[in-house]
């Protein structure tokens, strides 16, 4: 094992970016440092990741380094057990929000309607329903919506157009022919 003031120096040339240093430091404190990440996160795989980007920090942050403050391998645990509770907590939070996504995703698939291809059909027959009500004039759209929408009878949308009941009833007639028409010719079925 590397002594103290030789880890000192050893950073003291990281910290100017020299690879050789980096390297033995390294080599120096990987297993020591690995073994503390094991222990905050019980999985060697994730230790070692965590171990990786605890070493990028070190080559990052030798600058930052202070023998006053700590000793080197103070410094060195304290950063690999830091990133080691940072993931354990993430992992947490990612277990949890991936199993409602994945209890989410099940129901969503699971209702055919909310499927991609049945969205787009009905999309496309908004879009066909829409173009022919435009086809139709003002009166006829008028007496549709009020009919169908708002649920009025005849003598309801007479009233609220100001129109005679026969006027009314044959806005609606013809409004819903000339609608039927265009429908099918757009290739909308009629439910």
């Amino acid at each position: 094992m590397t002594s103290n003031d030789d880890l000192a120096a050893l950073l003291a040339r990281v910290a100017l970016r020299d690879r050789a240093a980096f390297e033995q430091v390294y080599r120096a404190t990987c297993a020591h440092l690995l073994g503390i990440a094991f222990r905050v996160l019980k999985q060697r795989e994730r230790a070692e990741e965590v171990l990786q980007e605890s070493f990028m920090n070190v080559w990052h942050g030798a600058g930052g380094y202070r023998p006053a403050v700590a000793s080197p391998m103070t410094w060195l645990i304290n950063i690999v057990r830091n990133r080691a509770i940072d993931a354990l907590r993430s992992g947490k939070t990612e277990r949890g929000s991936t199993i409602a996504l994945d209890e989410e995703a099940l129901q969503v698939a699971a209702d055919e309607r909310q499927q991609p291809p049945h969205l787009l059909d009905d999309s496309l027959t908004r879009l066909k329903i829409d173009g022919c009500m435009a086809g139709l004039g003002a009166q006829q759209r008028q007496a549709l919506a009020l009919a169908y929408y708002s649920g009025m009878v005849h003598t309801e949308v007479a009233d609220a157009l100001n129109a005679p009941l026969g006027t009314a009833k044959a806005w609606v007639r013809r409004g819903l022919d000339k609608l039927k028409g265009c429908l099918e010719a757009a290739g909308v079925q009629s439910a």
